[in-house]
Order: C-alpha cells, then structure tokens, then sequence
C-alpha cells in the first residue's frame, strides 16, 4: 500500500493504479496539474530516475558498449520527434572515456601535465555534491579549497569576517591564481571587529582582486559563509556552510559545508552567482583600497571591538535607500503631476523621515541654488538631530543653526527653530511672506493645530513639507487640511524592518470570546461606550488575558507591555483588574495629565509592568525600551494601528523583539482585516486571504505572524465577506451609503468609504449600471456598455500613464469629438491604442477617426470614463520620462501599459489588422528595434527555484535577462543580441511582476526603456545582462531585485 504523507511525484501508471486501490472516502488525495514553466523540469528529472534505472539493469562485459548504444538511441528518437538535427551533436561515441581535462602545450608552465592534473583536481571531483562535517572518515575542507583555488578562472568569496590565520593557510594557491589572471572578489563586513586589517590588504595586494566591505553592521549583518569556483569550461563548484576564513573554522572547527555543483544542483549555482553579483552591485559595499581606506577600515574595526553603538541616524548612506527613493519619486509626483507642493509624509518614529526630508530639500536645492530653509519642530533635541541628519545628506558640517532655547542664529537663512520660538516672534520679525522657499514641520501630530498653523499662514514658500506619525488626532484637528488633502506618502512598516530601522515582531493573534458582530458601527467605527460595556461586564475576558500573558510572555512580571483599551473607564478598569491580579499595573487617560511623567518614569523603571492607554492619547510614552503591545480592542482606523504598532517598534539595546497581543473575536464585515495584515505584509501580488491560508511567507525579516485557530477562522471569515461579495450585497452597500455618510455619492467616494477596490467593483458591472440596479440613478441607453464596462475592467485598471490617461480624459471631456487632423503622431498612435483598448478587433470602421467618436456616443458612460480616469490619474505616485528614439511612439519609461497597448505603439497593430504575437519578444524590421516583454514570476506557482531566478535586476541599472531557450550567442536570435549595438538594432525591455494579479487580472508590462548589452553567458537559452539607459522605477525595485535584502 502506498505510503500517507507528502509528496512531490510524477505519477505514472503504477502511482495511478495504486491511487485507483485507495478508497476515496478515506483518504484524501491531493493532485495538481504540472505547471507548463514546470513542465521540463519535473518530467527530464522523471526520466533521469527511469534511464539510469535501465541502464543499470545492463550487465556483462559489453555493458558500457549497451548502455552508450541504448543512450544514443534516446538521443536520435529526440531528433527525430522535435526535426532538430543539432541533437545530433549530443550523441555519445563509441570510445568509453572521461574529458578531464584540457591544457596548452605552448609555453606550459608545467612539464609534468598528469601530477599537475592530480595537484589541482578536487578529491570530491567537479560533479558531484558533498557535505564536509569535520569527520574522520572525510576529507580536510582546507586540502579541498586548495585545489578548487588552483583549478578555477573566477572566485567569488562572501564572508562576514577574514582571518590572517585563515587567509596564510591558502596564501600561495591564491599568489599562484591571482598571478595566472585569475579574478578574484572578496565581500566582507567590519561586523564584531572580527576581521583582520592584515588579511584584507594582503588580498587587495593580489593581482586581478578586488574587495568590498561593508562598514555600517548595525543595519548590515551579513553572516553568510559561502565560496564560488568559477571555470571557464562551465564546472562551477560552491561551497556553503558555515564557516568563515579562518583557522579554526577551515581545519578543525566544528563546521558544516555542503558542496553544491552545476551538473548536480545548477539552479544552487547560479542563484549563488547571481545573488553575489546583486550584493556586489550594493552601495552598502564599499570597495576597498589599501592606500585609501586602510585607516578607514581600522578605525572601523576598532570601534566594533569595543562595542560602541552609535546612533543609527548617522549610519545612513548618502545615496537614499530604495524604499526611501519610492518615497522622494511620489514627493516629485506630488508637485510636477498634481500641483499640490504642501505634502505630508506619514511614517512611525525611528523609520527616517528626517533623512527623506534632507534629500529632498537636497534635491530642491540642487534645482534651487541657495535655497533657504526653515525646519520647524517642538524640541530642542529633535531640532539638534535635523541639524546633523541635513549635515550628514548634504555633505556640510556648518550647514544650518539652531534657533531654540535662547540660542540665536547669526542668519536665518537654513534654520532649525521650535514652534515656541517662532509664535514668539513671527510678529516682530522683519522677514517677508517669499523668504523661506522650503519649510519642513517635524512631528506635527506633536504640535497643537493652533501653534503651527500661524508659521503655516505666515509664509508663502515653494514647499511646505510636513512629517507625522499621527495624521488622526484625538483634539479632532484634521492635519490633512493643510496638507492638501492627502498624504503624500507613508514609508511602510516593511521596508523599514527590512532595512533593521525597526524592531522585529513576533504578532500573535489570540482567540477572544467576545463576539462583536453585533456591536453597532457608525461612522466608520464601533461604538466606543457600547465596546466598553460588553468589555467591563465580566471578568472573565481579564482571567482569559492574562493566561494568554502566561502562555506568550517569556516573565509576565519583566514586562514594558502598553495596551492599548476603548475608552478611559476601559482603561481605568484592566489597570486596576490587573492590579487586584499581582501585576504592577497603571493607566494614562486626558483626565490623569499630570501624572504623565510619573508614570513614564515608573514605566521606563519597571515599578510599572503594565500601562493601559487609549487610542493615541500615549505620545508622553514614546519609549523604545516598550517590548509588548496588546490591542484589548479593535483599532478600525489602519493609520491609529499603525502609530500604536510603532509605538514598540523602537530599537533599543537589549530588545530581541517586539511581542504584540491581538485579541481577536468575531467582528462586523465592515472591520478591516485586509488593510491590516496588508501593511504588516507589505507588497505581494498575493491576496491577504492567501497570505493568512499560507501562513504568512512573505513577511518582513525576522517577523512573525502566528494566529490561533479559532482567531484565523474569524479572520478568514471577516475578510470572505469582505471581498467575496455578491452583486446583490454590493447594490445592498449602494442602497445603504446614503444612510451611512453624507458624502456624495460618486465611484471615487463609495469605494473609498466601504474600502471596496475598483477592480472589485467592475467585477460587478460597470459603475453606472450598478448605480440603475440599486435604483439610485435613472436608467440609460446600454450602447457601448459592454465594450465600455470591459476596458475599465481588463485594461484601464491594469495600467498606469499619466500621458496616456490624460490624453484619454482629454477626449471624453469633448465627448470623443475628435479632428484626427490637428493630431500629432503620437497622439495617433494613442489613439489606436485606445481603439484596441475599446474594441480589441481590427478594422469595424471606416476610420480610426469613426473609431474614437463612437466611443462617445454613450454620455451617461462617457462621465463614468471621466470619473474613473480622474481616479486613476489621481492615484499616480511616479514620474514617467520620455525616451528619445529615432522614430515617433507615445509610451513613456516607468509608465505601465497591457501588451495589446505596447503592441499598438510600436506598429505592430494597424487599425486594419492586429499583431497575432505573443511570445516574450517582438521584432520590428522596419524600426530594428526588439522589444523584450519579461515576465519575473512565470511559474503560477508560489515558488518554483527553477524559472524564480532567471529574470531579475542586479541593481537599478542592471537587468539579468534569460533568452528564449532556442538562442545561441554564435548564430540567429542569440547572435543579434551579441551585436545589437554594431547593428544599431534598438532593444527595449518591458516588464511585469507575475501574469495574474492579486485580483486575478492579467498584469500590464513597466516599459524600462532602453537596455544595451554588458555581457552574456550560456547558450540555449542565454543569459544576458542589459544596461538600462535610466534606472527602473523605485516602485518595481523589489519585485525586481530578487537576490537583494529589503
């Protein structure tokens, strides 16, 4: 009987049959279709196991001669079924023999060519894998390390340390591969001070090395312990373990390293290559010289020898992280797309808001030669941290002076003043309304309304550039209103503990008993006294909270736990539950003010383990010393949960992590499960709903997310309802809204309010005919609303280009009433565009120009083109850039377009006939140019180690590339790629993350722009790094960067 548990096997007849045995009802069996991305892998692994079990049933003394002549006979039956001749070089000939190797006589350094062969050839050979424990029986990892140095034409060293003791014992097989031409590349980290300063410039004495170390450990742990051997005859053998170059480590530690080889486990080898190359391209590494930065590095070494910890606002590198570049890019789009230069950037404390704010007055001075600054904040101590962050980012230790506390600047030029200060004397001071051309306000959620909004009103500058934790204010001071209306950007939580700005969490989702499902909401909330009569009525659910403390917490009395209640008679009733209970409780409420910095003392000292507090009212307890949050109850605003989230995230010595509480009973369908666990996450093209199914894989590094059974199921359930709804609960939800809020309604103001994405309503029915059905509007005329409701669905909601949406809104706010006579090229081919967005056929017309006017036939859908547009239009972060090429096209760089756009563009559509390509290039001869349309995730499934690493950015210019598999770099497609640039044959990439997205969607392609050949290796397929005239966009940079960290 075949075996219970899991597999991963091809099944053939004799699985079939012993499946067909198994009886149904009582065994469930899983089967999945093979993937087509999958398909030759799985099945040439299959036939590995099926041909070397039948060459091994071949015995006797002509068994070799059998098993080649069987062999070959698989080999021609593949010739002659695929009608490809060149498998004829594949066959095996008669001769049973081995190539070991191949070496020039011509002025040889060796006579004596075998004992050379011997000296250089590892003992475990180039094939085959093998782990190295240290054992007896084994073979030494030092004798072995030896001969891959001697045998290799590359090396490739990543270690977090380097030893003199280590690198002496392969002195002279480094000398002897360094002084041949062989290259080698070394990265390594000052981290502990472990690494001799003698060993790394002894390396980077050696011919053809080069070294890279990286300085900043605090946010830079590398611990990885891994060797590549590169040889020109394509048998790379790696090794990855743990250990590092050191004595101890490479003769008798005890230590593990597994040997990894092409011909054995490929896709380890070149993900390993690849990953490498990633890390070499990182500007966290910083190339080594010994007559520069030997002193650099010393003083470095030392510093981590006696543990000194600096602040890590001076740890940031003058180039801004990739997170923080999406950041500036949506500030940028901001003011040149919107027109809106008062912004607000939202981000939890510790995150770096500072140091976005100084390169982005950076980059505005640079636009803006002596540009004047006003950076306002309520602390002396935050003012003294601005000043040295702008000082850091602008490379100027003079720049700016203080203006707080009695200190007086000499000039007010760039000046960093408190709020007191300035209300004090914006009456009396001599400076006019244009001074200041950029004024940042630091923490405003810190700084009553009342107090900045004079400074705010005194000053006309340029750019008005706010930052906060806390847009949502408990004094019911909207921020927003000063700031546009919206938040011009919020740095994610994930990016931040990806980059260790942040503390890890470990977030535990607790089974609560009480049901909320039947609380009433209103306003987009529970009702606060209603929460906290069913909280205050038993004592049952603090017995139930504290043994969760018992089951979570490491000591329940060791504990800096902020817990966060409903309301202050909440509050007021667990600190003193939890009192009566033995625990060292208090609570912070509006109405206990004074007692403020009583009770942060207590708390910071340990005479309190447990704080209670509401909503945000807690900003006299920003302590990053706080190690456990609890959540007693439901946080509806995601902004609120966020800050109070972030009110633990702080780093401090000592803080393994954050442990985070979340009780979680039945809720409303209206609570916002998605929203949350999204911003934990972070972006993935997988749903919520999957990520909680599957436990979570792609959460932020050395975070944790762990739900109790019954909690998941609620969750689960919450979010089905939430997004799984029907046509008829949707025109339920319409009917309702009037109820519900007084805001109009309008697509823009309904999705909003109910949290429903776009593509979920259009999955419905277009906007206006679901608008008829929940009788809130009058009927109309249904021609064109097929085609209409299909282009918003499938294609509008798929892209995104400012230049090409708004030459769309452009025609409709004219009803489509175009003179194709008055457009310019560009426009024209927009216009195709748009005619295969609408209709997808050729032809049907007269004319393109009969094309576009039909479109507006429709009114009652031409508004509802002009509602959606103006969202979309609206929600874009980025900048597009045009691209110079010696023909006309509409597409810019960074913007997102659907293949059948692309296609349309370039010319491959007419309006008489439409492209019928759809491989992965396409080749315009009349323009030679080639575009490239790259797909990063091909597999449909969740990981696939085979197709995952073939496509990806090495750094923001760089762009690794696999070609079509029947491409070689000596001969037809390959060899046009090898001399597109001799043949001024243009190559353009375009790119997407995966081919669904998480609303099931065909995914649209990021135009890259223009992408010119560094190098190719392989053949058939090839791979090919392309340098790309402007760097990819901040936005696609993780989806794109898969060997990068964060």
């Amino acid at each position: 009987m075949i075996q219970q548990g899991l597999y991963e096997q091809l099944i053939n007849k004799l699985i079939s049959s012993k499946l067909n045995d198994l009886d149904r009802d009582a065994f469930y069996i899983s089967e999945t279709p093979i993937d087509k991305n999958e398909a030759a892998g799985i099945l040439s692994l299959y036939l590995c196991d099926v041909i070397r079990l039948a060459l091994n049933l071949i015995s006797g003394d002509e068994s070799v001669e059998k098993q080649i002549e069987l062999s070959n006979k698989i080999i021609t039956l593949l010739r002659d079924e695929l009608s490809k001749e060149e498998f004829d070089e594949n066959l095996i000939t008669t001769e049973t023999r081995i190539l070991s190797a191949i070496f020039s006589k011509i002025d040889a350094r060796y006579s004596n060519f075998e004992k050379h062969l011997k000296e250089i050839t590892p003992y475990t050979g180039l094939s085959q894998s093998e782990l190295f424990t240290g054992n007896n029986a084994g073979i030494s990892l030092e004798s072995e390390i030896k001969k891959e140095i001697l045998s290799s034409d590359k090396i490739n060293f990543l270690v977090s340390f380097i030893k003199w003791t280590g690198i002496r014992i392969f002195e002279n097989e480094l000398l002897d591969f360094t002084d041949r031409g062989g290259q080698l590349r070394v990265i390594t980290t000052s981290y502990l001070g472990a690494t001799d300063l003698k060993a790394v410039e002894f390396l980077s004495d050696l011919k053809n090395t080069k070294i890279k170390v990286s300085y900043n450990t605090n946010n830079e742990r590398l611990h990885a312990k891994a060797y590549l051997f590169c040889r020109n005859t394509g048998f790379h053998t790696g090794y990855i373990g743990s250990s590092n170059i050191s004595r101890s480590a490479l003769t008798n530690g005890l230590e593990w390293n597994l040997k990894v080889t092409t011909k054995e486990v490929g896709h380890i080898i070149d993900k390993f290559q690849k990953t490498f190359d990633t890390y070499w391209q990182d500007e966290e590494f910083e190339l080594f010289i010994k007559t520069q930065h030997s002193e650099k590095l010393r003083v470095a070494l030392k510093g981590e020898r006696i543990t000194e910890k600096h602040d890590p606002s001076f740890y940031f590198n003058i180039r801004p992280y990739h997170y923080q570049e999406e950041i500036l890019e949506k500030l940028e789009a901001e003011r040149i797309v919107h027109n809106r230069y008062r912004n607000l950037i939202v981000a939890a404390t510790g995150t770096g808001k500072t140091v976005i704010s100084a390169f982005d007055f950076k980059r505005f001075r640079k636009q803006n030669s002596g540009a004047k600054l006003l950076f306002v904040a309520h602390r002396k101590e935050i003012l003294q941290q601005a000043q040295a962050t702008f000082q850091g980012v602008l490379g100027d230790n003079n720049f700016g002076e203080l203006w707080v506390d009695g200190i007086e600047p000499e000039k007010y030029d760039t000046v960093f003043a408190s709020v007191q200060t300035l209300n004090n004397r914006i009456d009396l001071w001599n400076i006019s309304k244009t001074f200041y051309d950029f004024i940042i306000v630091d923490e405003v959620h810190h700084i009553a309304a009342s107090s900045y909004r004079p400074i705010l009103e005194r000053f006309k500058p340029n750019i008005i550039l706010g930052l906060t934790a806390t847009p949502e204010r408990m004094d019911g001071e909207n921020i927003l209103k000063d700031f546009c209306d919206c938040i011009a950007a919020e740095i994610r939580l994930p990016e931040a503990l990806n980059r260790k700005l942040l503390c890890p969490f470990q977030y535990f989702g607790v089974t609560d008993s009480i049901d909320l499902s039947n609380v009433e909401w209103r306003n987009g909330r529970y009702l606060p006294g209603e929460l906290t009569n069913i909280y205050m009525q038993s004592d049952k659910r603090v017995r139930e909270i504290i043994i969760n403390l018992k089951k979570y917490l490491n000591d329940i009395y060791d504990a800096r736990a902020l817990c966060f209640c409903v309301t202050q008679e909440h509050a007021q009733y667990m600190a003193e539950k939890f009192s009566l209970a033995g625990f060292k409780a208090d609570y912070l409420v509006s109405s206990r003010n004074q007692l403020r910095g009583e009770l942060r003392t207590k708390f910071l000292r340990k005479e309190i383990n447990y704080l209670f507090v509401v909503d945000i009212f807690n900003e006299g307890v920003d302590l990053p010393d706080i190690d456990t949050i609890l959540f007693l109850r439901p946080t509806e605003s995601l902004t609120i949960f966020l800050q109070q989230l972030g009110r633990g995230l702080r780093l401090a010595e000592g803080k393994d992590c954050l442990t985070v509480l979340d009780f979680v009973g039945n809720s409303r369908p209206e609570y916002d499960f998605d929203g949350k666990f999204r911003a934990l996450v972070g972006k993935t093209n997988t749903s919520i709903q999957k990520e909680i199914e599957d436990d979570f894989p792609h959460l932020p590094l050395g975070c944790t997310i762990i739900l109790e059974k019954k909690a998941k199921e609620s969750i689960l359930q919450n979010i089905k309802k939430a997004t799984s709804f029907n046509k008829a609960q949707l025109l339920i939800k319409l009917r309702n809204y009037q109820h519900q809020t007084a805001l109009p309604l309008n697509l823009k103001n309904f999705s909003t309010f109910y949290h429903i994405p776009l593509q979920n309503i259009y999955k419905k029915g277009n906007w206006k005919r679901l608008c008829v059905l929940a009788e809130q509007t009058e009927d109309y005329p249904t021609n064109n609303e097929k085609e209409i409701h299909r282009t918003v669905k499938n294609t509008w909601l798929s892209c995104n280009s400012n230049s090409y949406f708004k030459f769309i809104l452009s025609l409709a706010k004219k009803d489509f009433g175009i003179n194709f006579d008055y457009f310019n090229k560009e426009e024209k081919a927009m216009c195709l565009m748009l005619h295969y967005d609408v209709w997808q056929t050729a032809g049907n017309f007269n004319s393109l120009e009969e094309s576009i006017k039909k479109i507006g036939e429709n009114t009652t859908l031409t508004d509802e083109i002009i509602e959606v547009l103006e969202i979309l239009i609206n929600r874009i972060d980025f900048i597009e850039r045009d691209i110079r090429l010696p023909f006309s096209q509409p597409l810019k760089v960074h913007s997102r377009y659907t293949r059948s756009q692309i296609l349309a563009a370039f010319g491959f559509h007419s309006f008489t006939k439409k492209s019928e390509i759809r491989e992965g290039v396409a080749f315009s001869k009349e323009k030679n140019t080639e575009l490239l349309f790259v797909t990063l995730n091909k597999s449909e499934k969740d990981f696939s180690p085979t197709t995952l690493y073939n496509d990806f950015a090495i750094s923001e210019t760089i762009f690794h590339w696999q070609s079509q598999n029947e491409s070689k770099p000596d001969s037809g497609k390959g060899l046009s790629y090898v001399q597109h640039k001799e043949n001024e044959k243009i190559i353009l990439l375009f790119v997407r993350e995966k081919n669904k997205d998480e609303f099931g969607n065909t995914m649209s392609f990021v135009f890259l722009g223009e992408g010119n050949l560094i190098d190719h290796y392989d053949s058939k397929p090839m791979s090919i790094r392309w340098k790309l005239n402007e760097p990819m966009p901040p936005y696609l940079w993780k989806d794109s960067a898969k060997m990068a960290v964060g």
